[in-house]
């Protein structure tokens, strides 16, 4: 091929094949959205608490902006990275919140879960090294998988069984066993406590990502291992503030050692622009907020008892796939839920394997149990 014809041949391959993506240009309104003059319920977003829906943002300004000296502290942008004359004191007072909720462990942000998972890996894990990562795990764990120098090898989804087979052809490395406590796709849950009894039986260290639990799960928000007394078996635990939180950027939990260890060979942390100083203040103001916002995850969890009646289906989080199989079907599913009022996205290889197309619910605080109930019954006519 010559010239720029291949791109073009593989757009047309990938719109034969139902899997071209364009960008559809939205507008948000709470727990609606406005595409091309009309509205819809959104039943795509990750703004799991609903907090886009609320004062809070009118509490925050008045609360943290109001005090504000305009002409000295500009707060938009951050023209550094942390490490040169971008680690801005709200830095520290974000990770010193974070440390709070977990328990008086260290933190460390980032600017953004894609950068967290694609630069740790590759910074914690040496040659010679072994990672054993769940078959499911983020797009942006494999990046980082690729990106290092240790050996790596995929475990069937949630299956232990294969887990400690390979565990037992691994004696005498270090080995990381990382996985996602919910995950993104199917909302499934990870079986941490038969992984922490891994753990010490094996000696590995593990990474879990609670970027689909932090916020919306267990006390005061701080995710699923929590929720299961497991926080001390978690050498890494990382989450995003860009889903429940409603805000942008991540973090890492773990200790002293290791997050100075971070902080000089971490590359994403390195050589990333940091994040602006009200990006990290509205970060700050909900994570000290999150033990008071029980109530919403609360409603979740109806939200989800909701579906699991009336559809018919395990509903174990608020990531609620529906079964399409094709893209073709899927695809129709999604157009079928818009025409009825409903924003819903299908999902599609490489997100997801071939042939396991999707629609995927993601359940949010803002949206009310007759929302719920009224959407279940329109399903009956969407397939």
């Amino acid at each position: 091929m010559t010239g720029d014809n291949w791109m073009q041949q593989e757009l047309d391959a990938l719109e034969a094949s139902g899997n071209l993506r364009t960008l559809k240009t939205v507008e948000p309104a709470g727990k609606h959205l406005l595409y091309q003059g009309r509205k819809y319920l959104n039943l795509s977003s990750n703004d799991y608490l609903g907090l886009s829906e609320t004062s809070l943002q009118a509490d925050f300004a008045r609360d943290t902006l109001s005090s504000i000296d305009w002409t000295r502290e500009y707060l938009f942008s951050n023209p550094a990275s942390r490490l040169m004359t971008g680690n801005s004191r709200h830095y520290e007072e974000l990770e010193t919140s974070l440390s709070t909720l977990y328990g008086g462990r260290n933190a460390l942000v980032l600017s953004s879960g894609f950068l967290v998972n694609s630069g740790l890996l590759p910074a914690l894990a040496r040659k010679g090294d072994l990672i054993l990562a769940d078959k499911l795990v983020h797009a942006s764990v494999i990046e980082g998988l690729r990106l290092g120098e240790a050996e790596w090898k995929r475990y069937r989804h949630n299956d232990m069984d294969h887990l400690e087979t390979l565990l037992r052809g691994a004696e005498n490395r270090t080995v990381w066993v990382v996985t996602e406590s919910v995950f993104s796709m199917d909302g499934d849950i990870a079986p941490l406590r038969q992984l922490a009894d891994l753990k010490n039986k094996y000696g590995f260290k593990l990474y879990i990502d609670e970027a689909h639990a932090f916020g919306a799960i267990g006390p005061s928000g701080a995710g699923l291992a929590a929720e299961l007394g497991l926080l001390g078996a978690c050498d890494i635990l990382v989450a995003t503030f860009g889903k429940a939180v409603s805000s942008a950027g991540a973090f890492a939990i773990t200790d002293p050692l290791t997050r100075q260890y971070l902080v000089n060979k971490m590359r994403p942390l390195i050589f990333s622009t940091a994040l602006p100083p009200i990006t990290l203040m509205w970060s700050k103001y909900i994570v000290d907020r999150l033990p008071g916002l029980e109530h919403l995850r609360q409603h979740l969890r109806t939200l989800r008892a909701i579906i699991e009646r009336q559809l018919g289906i395990p509903a174990p989080t608020h990531i609620i796939p529906l079964p399409a199989g094709s893209n073709e079907r899927a695809l129709s599913m999604a157009e079928q839920g818009r025409q009825a009022g409903y924003w819903l996205t299908a999902i599609r290889y490489p997100t997801i394997p071939q042939g396991t197309a999707r629609i995927r619910l993601s359940l949010t605080a803002a949206l009310t149990e007759q929302d719920i109930r009224t959407f279940c019954s329109t399903c009956n006519n969407i397939g």
